[in-house]
């Protein structure tokens, strides 16, 4: 099995950045290489310990959720390699890149959620109501909602937390228009998906899309689609109302983290062998799950 990959190291290209997870490399104007590393962030700190084979669970997934939601809605990737520079081996990292439109992101991360669950759920304990959109009363711990909401977050810098804003907030950011069609178009792809994945075998508790304006202004999705990093999912057969259901995210690490004596500050800790090797079977089973 190949090593984890923390940082990736492409000569011949020039690094732009190197995300929560992964890293961009600049083609040329147009076109981006996006490298999907091992890395895992939690409440926003990027741990020091990479879970192996997660970039290839990323990118696999992620790819298969574009094609499936192309009829609804454009995406960024590029079907070509022939731009690749020949000092670049692809075949080497084919399974955790992709080759990109150099877009401009929405300065926004479009959120869905069907079921009662995270901050979504500590909302609700408190004021009955998750970003500000009242929920019917005595709901429980993971309840199914009457229909999915879409409970837009603002995009924080490296090493800060997300925070959680109003549609009207996304109106006033991105302009109306916009703001309404990144809404629908995201409730749209939630339910399409979360139909699919039920007949996997897995229910989509929540996940968060991010999308971009191409050359022609036109709204495409980017980065990853409904992956074990961005959504929550749950065993159908597990599934119980009242209590935290078992998971094929990173949840698992989450809960792991709440546990300790971590104040959720940089640097993190370093993950037990047990918690790594644990984390990287889920990812694996979504896939699997997913996609055979």
């Amino acid at each position: 099995m190949p090593l984890p990959i923390f940082e990736s190291q492409l000569h011949g290209l020039t690094l732009t950045k190197r995300g929560k997870v992964r890293d961009i490399y600049t083609i040329d104007k147009q076109h981006l290489l996006v490298v999907a590393t091992d890395r895992l962030s939690a409440f926003d700190v990027v741990l020091p310990t990479p879970i192996p084979d997660k970039g290839m669970v990323l990118t696999t997934l992620s790819n298969f959720w574009f094609n499936f939601t192309q009829s609804i809605i454009a995406n960024h990737l590029v079907e070509r390699t022939d731009i690749i520079p020949n000092s670049i081996n692809y075949q080497q990292i084919q399974a955790r890149a992709t080759i990109v439109k150099n877009v401009k992101p929405l300065p926004i991360e479009a959120v869905v959620r069907g079921y009662l669950a995270g901050s979504g759920w500590k909302d609700y304990q408190a004021n009955g109501a998750v970003c500000g959109i009242t929920l019917p009363q005595n709901l429980q711990l993971a309840a199914q909602l009457p229909t999915p909401i879409y409970t837009p977050a603002s995009k924080a810098a490296m090493g800060e937390h997300d925070e959680n804003i109003t549609f009207a907030d996304t109106c006033e950011l991105i302009g109306e228009s916009l703001a309404t069609q990144v809404r629908d178009t995201s409730l749209e792809i939630y339910q399409r998906a979360s139909d699919y994945a039920a007949t996997r075998g897995i229910i989509i508790a929540d996940t968060k899309f991010e999308f971009g304006l191409d050359a022609n202004g036109q709204l495409i999705l980017i980065d990853e689609v409904l992956t074990p990093d961005s959504s929550r999912f749950w065993p159908v057969d597990q599934y119980q109302i009242g209590s935290s259901p078992p998971n094929f995210d990173k949840q698992f690490v989450r809960d792991y983290l709440e546990a300790c004596s971590w104040n959720k500050q940089a640097p993190g800790p370093t993950l037990p062998p047990e918690i790594v090797n644990k984390t990287a079977a889920k990812y694996r089973e979504a896939l699997k799950r997913l996609t055979t």
